[in-house]
């Protein structure tokens, strides 16, 4: 049968036996392999936790290694490792044969993955690895049984079926390695206290890099802040408010600190005697503010939160002087 690229309706997709068993199969594989993860769960014990202190204890760093799909989940294990201030990175087993062996050194931590845990390849690294007193830690199944034997600790996946229906296809146990690398990944990192400053010096690219940058690279600056005296005349008030378009206006005082604001919401609540009124009169009192070293996401959560559509932001150590204005705009346009 022939389906157009262009989606069906939900209801001629449900009418098509084929469809109908995708998504039966689908939502198996997912409950199939959540279960798995239960079982995961469960089986977290002490062999666990003494690999988190040896990797946090390790001055060196963190090798991992794996062929085939296992290779495929240690890239992202390393990765997930290196990019929350651990020190680690892949070598693949063949490249290792072939001189990438001198990569590794004393002090550092060696994770061998291989589900079946006869995983010839890895011997080699295993070996090179003992001769450098490099501690190795497995993961592998509960009936993996060469691999364990030269290694220093042994971390077993639970016992259960792929979720493919020949239970060949690495798919329940590829998920579950990856789960426990997250395990050993989050745990090392609670435990040095790595926050989001520490993951924004790591990762300044990409949205995430967008999400933990400090609002003072995103804010408007100098003569763009729609900037009033609280004594100006509301004539000349919505002249600059008009002029600097944010649709809204700042109000200071003499030396320059913020004393509120005047919005489009304060306009029509004054409009009875808007031109005979100062900035002070109309203006909003104690506005939400943010400082210049924040980040660009709790910007977008403060603001949705408080329902509007700008902040003024104050320098650093308290100082109440405006130094910059952000936009909602600023944000959404970016992708956040």
């Amino acid at each position: 049968m022939q389906h157009s690229l262009q989606a069906a309706d939900d209801t001629t997709s449900l009418e098509d036996p084929c469809y109908s068993q995708f998504i039966k199969h689908g939502r198996n594989v997912i409950l199939s392999e959540a279960t798995a993860m239960h079982h995961l769960a469960a089986s977290i014990g002490s062999d666990f936790a003494k690999a988190v202190a040896l990797l946090i204890e390790t001055h060196g760093r963190i090798i991992i290694s794996g062929i085939g799909k296992s290779g495929h989940v240690g890239r992202k294990i390393a990765a997930t490792l290196a990019s929350t201030g651990s020190s680690a990175f892949f070598i693949h087993p063949a490249e290792a044969a072939h001189g990438d062996l001198g990569m590794m050194m004393s002090g550092d931590i060696l994770i061998a993955i291989s589900f079946s845990g006869r995983t010839r390849e890895l011997l080699p690294m295993i070996s090179y690895a003992q001769t450098l007193q490099v501690p190795v830690i497995v993961i592998t199944s509960q009936k993996g049984d060469i691999l364990p034997k030269e290694a220093y600790l042994t971390l077993r996946l639970p016992e259960l079926k792929e979720a493919c229906p020949a239970n060949i296809a690495p798919t329940t146990s590829t998920t579950l390695t990856m789960a426990l690398g997250d395990a050993l990944a989050v745990c090392i990192m609670r435990h040095r206290g790595f926050s989001r400053d520490g993951f924004k010096l790591l990762h300044p690219g990409g949205q995430i890099g967008f999400r933990l940058q400090s609002i003072s690279r995103l804010m408007h600056e100098g003569d763009a802040l729609p900037l009033v005296h609280r004594k100006e005349p509301m004539r000349d008030v919505l002249v600059t408010m008009s002029r600097k378009s944010f649709g809204t206006a700042g109000v200071v005082d003499d030396n320059g600190e913020l004393l509120g604001v005047i919005t489009d919401g304060d306009l029509r609540r004054h409009a009875d005697h808007l031109m005979e009124s100062s900035a002070e009169d109309v203006m909003t009192s104690d506005p939400v503010t943010m400082c210049a070293n924040d980040m660009a996401e709790d910007a977008l959560i403060l603001m949705t939160e408080k329902r509007i559509t700008s902040l003024f932001i104050l320098g650093k150590n308290g100082a109440k002087q405006p130094v910059g204005l952000l936009h909602i705009h600023d944000l959404t346009r970016m992708g956040l």
